[in-house]
């Protein structure tokens, strides 16, 4: 074999294996990276459950202790038929309001 055809090989020999270490790397870090994101996403989940937990813990025992502060689930009927007749009313104003809008609007 010639001596440039034997440089030859080995150049191309030693660049595929350079490449190789390159792609390895590459590799590597990709996968390092996204292990991180995953690990960090992970614990980002378990915190922000934990927080709602806390939170829905925190209401129950506000209820619990001062049933009047929250909403009761229990509620009476004619308080909750005030409020729909209430929103009733306000939708009928919001409703006339928008009309007259209209029609200013035409004229």
């Amino acid at each position: 074999m010639s001596n440039s055809t034997q440089q030859a090989f080995f150049l191309g020999r030693a660049l595929a294996t350079a490449v190789g270490e390159q792609l390895e790397k590459a590799v590597t870090e990709g996968l390092s990276a996204f292990g991180r994101f995953d690990a960090e996403q992970r614990e980002s989940l378990r915190q922000f459950t934990e927080t709602v937990f806390e939170r829905a813990q925190a209401q129950a025992d506000a209820t619990a202790s001062d049933p009047s502060s929250e909403a009761s689930p229990g509620g009476t009927t004619e308080d909750l038929q005030a409020t729909i007749d209430t929103l009733r009313a306000e939708i009928a104003q919001v409703r006339v309001a928008v009309q007259q809008y209209r029609s200013s609007l035409d004229a």
